[in-house]
């Protein structure tokens, strides 16, 4: 589909790379109204607290959602206009201006008091639904203030909301997108955290990728003495650390111990103790640098990544032109448009079945040459010259071999992939290098060492048999996630199940190496192929790095006690192995009290991450985090990051699924949840009454996001195929915070409502006008609508059946007027020449260019047509689904709970 494109002169540079249909009229942009950048701030000496709210302020007060939206007009559509492009100052990202500081923000410091009555023996909950927190509107609300403001990581204390797209400004404390703390006031002893019931963690995301108006991460080489560092904790030096004795000592910001400055590192102070040199040195500047690091950090001499393509062609998978379809995929990844592929790297192609296929691809040769390897059980590579090869120099010969991939096994349709037999070749093959596997398995692995029997038995759900479907039954899969970590290796599978394939085993390598598990169930060609197609490309050029390890730090009187994520930790609290770590991946650090903190002192964290860029760079990639400290319950509870928490309480939860009932990990998640309730109305609230449930605004979403992760695959009631679970499992054990965001609770909009502006740049802000969200309950959408349902893994398109005509021509052409006349496999909306359509596209296209990992590809969920509106229902976590209460019934069972706990 081609759709005409702004240039950069015609839009925001953060906008840049998108396909946007144009508006019918132009206009003069008008002037910037974030504010132009300026002089650089100085840092303040301590990280700024403001617990004060205006009550008068708008901000602060509880949001109520907006009212419904009116139905489609088709006359309005057709007259549907917009203003053009507007093109916003570029930030120097050096400067932290106080016009980029706001006068008025999102608000996180008041109470919000839903006032519900008892309820008593056959009482109900006289709540209205349109009165209690939403999601919907907080997002609005802080999207709407980050449109036109910045968010500087030292002037403010809670970062965004997480779905929020916001620009942030480095300022000494490493930007929110790489790592979010679940409390930004940490307690300053273990008894003031305790009688919170709050976790303390950090939310790590290393990679993360960084919008193109914010500065790039600076990469700093100390030669071969390496970046300073304190002798006693082995901290890198960082904005935090003072120095002292005329410039000859630094004090640590962890440790508090005085190291001598390394004589090529010396610098004068001023008067104030402030290095001459500091505005010249970026890592006293920023929260987050990069380090090149000298030979004794390196495990084996870096170079550019190898990658190997291994391709199921067992019968499964000819039957689902898989052959073909990653055939176009690994086509598309290595020549096609934005190929992130850095000079010298080498790719290598696999094929089995029953049996291992290896291809000599050297550009001397006139076409590959296949070399099959029939004992499995005893596997070995055929050959090392022409197996791994520059994808440019031997592009003739890889793209002949693609062509030829399905014509070669069409008529073969051997059953069985032996899928074990390529995790042992493949580690042959790059355990001196690392590298990255990008694996397609279409059924369960029968065949070949670490073969695997069928244990999927809906008998054994919900008795205590069930945990071990949740495991790993083979420890060779297990053996084989280590082996990967330690040698810098990871794998991304593509699973294609016509039936169970149990991912609890198989999985396990892509769990412990760092590496992504795609799954698509019930796959169709013609509906999934574009999707799959999709994702291989993103698995193969996102921001990556191999040959990892993690090593979190923290002030004295903390330690760390546990992680969470993809990854093998062979100590539970020591550094951790990342055979790769991609841009879309978080961990999660957590932290124990082993004494008390300084309440006259800040909190300090750094992450510092060992890798090898995909280019074959060794670094040090560093991130810093400060928070104030505190004695006060309430400043706890006030300054929580809401989104972090959820994280930690979802990858815990998970975490346990292996060892734990899933109705007890259920039980579990609502008892923390009055317990954290519970004490903030005895220690925080300045009310009491018994007929109010009091939430914290810093915590008034926190009910229904954890009853949305209640209905999770992972961790819902009912019957679940264990794969399902398993799936949702890992992707809540590793996915970042503004992709679970949406997968626990979605983007939903109509598109029969739009309004003129929506879909273009606003001529205001400078900004993509996005429609308004809709909550999620089957209750808020309108007869004859058209609603899109985005939660960051998969996109519906769900139509009411008596959908307007001109509705469906405006956007699917004029032959279509009614749901039978739309394809059933339809995955984009076809370019037509109207109003709507415009807009509609337009909107997916700025969709698609945040997204995560998975692809934007549509599926249709026709009411009373399509299966898929089963899917669509079970997202609808506002509503009684998934064996839970709807919303309303939720938070009068968390308040009755709450008051049982307060009498007690």
């Amino acid at each position: 589909m081609q759709y005409s494109t702004f240039t950069p002169e015609d839009l925001s540079s953060r906008l840049s790379g998108m396909a946007l249909d144009p508006a019918p009229e132009a206009a003069s942009p008008p002037q910037s109204a974030a504010g132009r950048p300026g002089h650089r701030m100085k840092r303040p000496a301590r990280v700024f607290h403001n617990i004060d709210a205006d009550s008068s302020d708008p901000m602060s007060q509880p949001i109520i959602p907006h009212d419904m939206p009116a139905p489609y007009d088709a006359a309005a559509a057709v007259a549907a206009s917009a203003p053009t492009a507007f093109v916003p100052t570029m930030p120097e990202m050096a400067a932290a201006a106080a016009a980029m500081a706001p006068s008025v923000a999102p608000s996180k410091h008041a109470e919000y008091n839903s006032t519900i009555h008892p309820v008593g023996a056959g009482a109900g909950p006289r709540v209205d639904p349109d009165q209690i927190p939403s999601v919907v509107a907080v997002r609005e609300l802080n999207q709407k203030y980050y449109t036109t403001h910045m968010y500087p990581t030292m002037e403010k204390l809670c970062p965004p909301v997480a779905a929020t797209e916001y620009c942030a400004v480095d300022q000494g404390s490493s930007n929110p997108k790489f790592g979010r703390l679940t409390l930004c006031s940490v307690p300053a002893s273990a008894d003031v955290l305790a009688t919170t019931h709050l976790p303390l963690g950090l939310v790590l995301q290393p990679l993360a990728k960084l919008r193109p108006d914010e500065q790039e991460i600076q990469v700093l080489d100390f030669g071969s003495q390496g970046p300073p560092r304190c002798n006693r904790c082995r901290a890198y030096i960082n904005p935090f650390m003072q120095f002292a004795e005329g410039g000859v000592r630094f004090i640590c910001n962890m440790c508090q111990f005085a190291n001598p400055v390394p004589g090529d590192y010396y610098s004068p102070v001023d008067a104030s103790g402030r290095r001459i040199d500091r505005d010249q040195r970026p890592e006293l500047n920023l929260g987050t640098v990069e380090f090149a690091v000298p030979k004794e950090y390196w495990k084996v001499n870096p170079e550019p990544m190898r990658y190997i393509f291994a391709i199921d062609v067992s019968a499964d998978a000819v039957n689902k032109s898989l052959p073909h379809l990653t055939a176009q995929a690994i086509r598309r990844a290595l020549y096609g448009p934005n190929t992130g592929l850095p000079e010298g790297c080498k790719i290598a192609i696999i094929t089995y079945d029953r049996t291992l296929h290896f291809y000599n691809l050297n550009s001397k040769l006139s076409q590959a040459q296949m070399m099959v390897v029939t004992e499995v059980d005893e596997s070995f590579l055929p050959l090392m010259d022409g197996l791994f090869v520059d994808p440019e120099e031997s592009r003739f010969i890889i793209e002949d071999l693609l062509d030829r991939l399905e014509v070669i096994f069409e008529d073969l349709k051997i059953p069985e992939p032996a899928f074990g037999a390529v995790l042992d070749v493949a580690f042959q093959a790059l355990c001196k290098t690392g590298g990255k596997i990008i694996a397609t398995l279409s059924a369960l692995t029968t065949w070949g060492p670490g073969r695997l029997a069928f244990r999927d038995d809906p008998r054994q759900y919900h008795t205590e048999k069930e945990k071990g479907l949740f495991a790993a039954e083979n420890v060779y899969y297990k053996n084989w996630g280590h082996k990967y970590a330690e040698a810098g290796i990871g794998l991304d599978l593509f699973v294609f199940p016509s039936t169970y394939v149990d991912l609890a085993t198989v999985g396990m390598v892509c769990e412990l190496s760092g590496g992504e598990l795609f799954y698509y169930p019930n796959f169709v060609p013609q509906r999934d192929g574009r999707r799959m197609i999709a994702e291989v490309n993103s698995a193969v050029n996102r921001e990556i790095g191999y040959q990892g390890q993690l090593k979190v730090r923290c002030s004295n009187g903390l330690q760390v006690s546990a992680y969470y994520g993809n990854f093998y930790n062979a100590r539970p609290a020591g550094d951790i192995d990342l055979g790769t770590i991609d841009e879309h991946k978080s961990i999660v650090v957590m932290f124990k009290y082993d004494g008390k903190l300084d309440a006259k002192l800040d909190a300090h964290f750094q992450s510092a991450l060992l890798y090898t860029t995909k280019d074959g760079q060794r670094r040090i990639r560093c991130q810093n985090f400060v928070a104030g400290v505190t004695t006060q319950v309430k400043e706890v509870v006030k300054f929580c990051d809401e989104d972090a928490l959820l994280a930690v309480m979802a990858k815990e939860a998970v975490q346990h699924m292996t060892s734990t009932l899933l109705k007890d990990i259920r039980a579990g998640i609502n008892d923390k949840c009055v317990q954290i309730l519970a004490s903030y109305r005895k220690h925080g609230a300045t009310t009491s009454s018994p007929g109010q449930l009091i939430l914290p605004e810093a915590l008034k979403e926190l009910t229904i996001l954890l009853l949305s992760l209640l209905k999770t695959k992972a961790l819902r009631g009912g019957n679940v195929n264990s794969d399902v679970r398993v799936f949702s499992m890992r992707l809540l054990k590793s996915m970042p915070l503004d992709d679970m965001s949406l997968y626990l609770y979605p983007r939903i909009f109509g598109l029969h409502n739009l309004q003129e502006t929506d879909g273009y740049v606003d001529e205001s802000t400078g900004q993509f006008k996005m429609p308004a969200y809709v909550r999620a309950s089957l209750s808020r959408f309108d007869e004859g609508g058209a609603y899109l349902i985005d939660n960051g893994q998969s996109c519906f398109l769900w139509i009411h059946r008596r959908a307007n005509p001109n509705l469906l021509k405006d956007l699917f052409g004029p032959t279509v007027d009614k749901l039978e006349a739309l394809d059933p496999y339809l995955n984009e909306f076809p370019e037509i020449d109207t109003a709507l359509s415009r807009q509609v596209r337009n909107i997916m296209a700025y969709l698609l260019d945040r997204r995560g990992s998975k692809a934007l590809s549509i599926q249709l969920a026709r009411q009373e047509f399509d299966g898929a509106e089963y899917e669509v229902s079970a997202m609808m976590v506002e509503d009684r689904n998934n064996e839970a209460m709807n919303y309303v019934d939720y938070l009068c069972h968390i308040h009755k709970h709450i008051q049982l706990v307060n009498v007690n």
